[in-house]
């Protein structure tokens, strides 16, 4: 490894505040980091519950700030776990995403998917990261949402100036036979000149994996179904228990998995339905998803970007059924993965048909996987991110921590810091 790479600080932020697919994003970007580069240090700060139930290489660490939770009819957020406003929890979310960076300075910051955080919460950091001179690098899904919504969104949190005036890069976790997800925002060329798409992000296993022992009781093959974080993933177990209902003879078993977010109310209720089935079985979170899909004769699934990832790097034949709201983003993505070939896509929408699913169950294992469709590139993502971060991290940027955060007269962990700018809040 090049002196120039030595010890260097990667700061990684998400903000996490509903499913598993961002904190899943990071911790694949950090722990290939940390491997090609075996001195440098990722720091992850993230508000998501399950981080610390994530495996992670040596040289990695994380900042669990305080959860919100967005309500998945209205898309509006509120406390996870605290008994005060939302309003009170994104303040301290925003000092401390600050006095960290301020601490740990960093030597390339990348953000995840919300230019400007929840509720411009990284706007702080930004800026004063911006006036030392560390590159600033905005990691966005292949995906966002329907043009028409981001572009309002965008408008109305004053996006754009951020991406122009404060980003440096803007890697695209994608490819544009998929989708461009700017497509409809009004852009300056400057912006579009830091489009870089990189690809999907492969997914591996660790060295040392053991599978589930859900699978193994089953005794043959088996399809994988599942909703992701599981919050909004009731009305996909429900059809596929439906189909299993009406057609006990479906020769394949089945392992489901909830994820930690489904309500525990559907969760029991999915687990008597499943025990009558000798050949169905149930678990709640597995941090080695890849495991299970591995062995899996096929999955299905709903169509977030993490699932997407590994359904490409197992080599999967999958069903997917998009969530529909409050983001058409899962839809999107799983029409042109199926215009491509890549995968069967059921739409949920049009009536939850126990023999349609049914029907597609017994398909699943005849389907085409993946790998018979050649798109140049598709899973490169990783490979091209350590090149990005090279490029990043060979050039001395770190510059010295400030003092304007942590005055001397303050105890030690409490710190001031200023509200986002009136220029990018959200």
């Amino acid at each position: 490894m090049p002196d120039s790479i030595r010890s260097k600080r990667v700061l990684i932020y998400s903000h996490d505040s509903f499913g598993l697919g961002h904190v899943s994003r990071c911790r694949t970007i950090a722990n290939a980091i940390v491997e090609a580069y075996r001195s440098v240090s990722v720091l992850i700060v993230s508000g998501s519950p399950m981080i610390g139930s994530y495996e992670f290489r040596s040289g990695i660490d994380f900042v669990r700030i305080p959860g919100v939770v967005k309500q998945i009819d209205t898309g509006e957020y509120d406390s996870a776990n605290l008994r005060v406003g939302v309003d009170h929890t994104l303040e301290m979310r925003t000092r401390i995403i600050r006095d960290t960076a301020d601490i740990y300075r960093p030597d390339l910051f990348i953000v995840d998917k919300e230019p400007l955080g929840l509720r411009g919460e990284v706007v702080p950091t930004l800026e004063m990261l911006k006036e030392r001179g560390t590159p600033l690098v905005m990691g966005l899904r292949d995906v966002m949402d329907d043009p028409d919504k981001l572009a309002a969104e965008w408008e109305r949190k004053n996006v754009v100036p951020a991406l122009r005036d404060l980003y440096d890069e803007i890697w695209i976790y994608g490819l544009p036979q998929i989708n461009k997800p700017l497509t409809g925002i009004a852009a300056p060329p400057s912006v579009r000149h830091k489009l870089v798409y990189t690809g999907y992000l492969h997914r591996d296993l660790p060295l040392h994996t053991d599978v589930p022992h859900e699978a193994e009781e089953i005794g043959g093959p088996f399809i994988l179904v599942t909703p992701g974080g599981g919050g909004d993933g009731v009305e996909l177990v429900d059809w596929v228990l439906t189909a299993y209902e009406t057609d006990p003879h479906i020769p394949y078993g089945a392992v489901i998995v909830f994820g930690p977010f489904m309500p525990s109310a559907a969760r029991e209720a999915f687990k008597e339905r499943a025990a009558r089935f000798r050949n169905i079985r149930t678990l709640t979170f597995t941090n080695n998803l890849g495991a299970l899909m591995k062995n899996a004769a096929g999955v299905v699934a709903m169509g977030g970007y993490n699932t997407f990832c590994e359904i490409l790097s197992f080599d999967k034949r999958a069903i997917v059924v998009p969530r529909m709201r409050p983001r058409l983003e899962q839809f999107i993505r799983t029409r042109a993965a199926r215009n491509l070939g890549l995968l069967e896509m059921l739409e949920a929408e049009r009536g939850r048909d126990p023999h349609a699913m049914a029907t597609a169950l017994r398909q699943l294992p005849q389907q085409r996987p993946p790998s018979d469709v050649v798109v140049p590139g598709l899973l490169d993502g990783v490979g091209n991110v350590l090149r990005l971060v090279h490029k990043q991290l060979a050039n001395p940027h770190r510059g010295p921590a400030s003092l304007d955060a942590i005055g001397p007269m303050q105890p030690a962990g409490v710190s001031v810091a200023s509200p986002p700018s009136a220029r990018f809040r959200s």
